[in-house]
This record gives C-alpha cells, sequence and structure tokens, in this order.
C-alpha cells in the first residue's frame, strides 16, 4: 500500500471524515473529527504518538489479532520466537501495517 492510502485508512478507522475545504488552504480536501477540523491527518506512519492513539480504537480481540500481525512483520528471519523487545521497538510504519491487517484494511497493491 502506498503511504497516503495507508494514513487515509487508519484515520478513517479512527473516526477522521473527509470534508471539502475548497482550493484556498491548498487542498481540495480537509478532515475533521467531532468538532476539531484539520486541514491534514495525523503522521501514522512517522509518529509513534499518532499510531499509540490508532491502537486505543482496537477492541480487547482486536489486539490478540494486532499483535499476532505486528510479530510476523518484526521477526527475523528464520526466527522462531518473537522477543518483547521486539513488539517495544517496532518502528511506527510496522504497526501501522499491522493496524491496517488486523482490521482487513491491508492491500499489497502498491
Amino acid at each position: 500500500m502506498k503511504p497516503e492510502a495507508q494514513r487515509l485508512a487508519i484515520a478513517e478507522a479512527c473516526g477522521w471524515k473527509r470534508m471539502y475545504v475548497g482550493r484556498k488552504h491548498g487542498s481540495l480536501y480537509g478532515f475533521k473529527k467531532g468538532n476539531h477540523r484539520f486541514h491534514s491527518i495525523p503522521d501514522y506512519l512517522n509518529d509513534l504518538n499518532a499510531m499509540h492513539e490508532a491502537e486505543k480504537a482496537l477492541n480487547e480481540l482486536s489486539w490478540m489479532h494486532y499483535l499476532r500481525n505486528l510479530a510476523e512483520i518484526v521477526r527475523k528471519p528464520k526466527q522462531c520466537e518473537i522477543q518483547i523487545s521486539q513488539y517495544v521497538h517496532a518502528t511506527a510504519a510496522q504497526r501501522a501495517e499491522a493496524f491496517l491487517r488486523t482490521l482487513n484494511l491491508w492491500t499489497d497493491t502498491p
């Protein structure tokens, strides 16, 4: 998945809605969540804090699937068991991919 498609999918899964803002802000679309309006969404692929907020959208069952997906992403080749440090040190991009795979939003198209 392209990075921008990942960001949009995560934002929408977290309750962000796309809204028309016109050309005066340099973009045709902005985003809103609740009463908050923004012209861009969080940078989930590079910001661990943003991914932490996204992870809060997962329920208990989804967390089990999320951790399984994250383990598959951070596991080194030929490694049988995942180390706790690999979960802890997972990058925002790795967490974003696991999040999208957990919610069946990941597509393998570039």
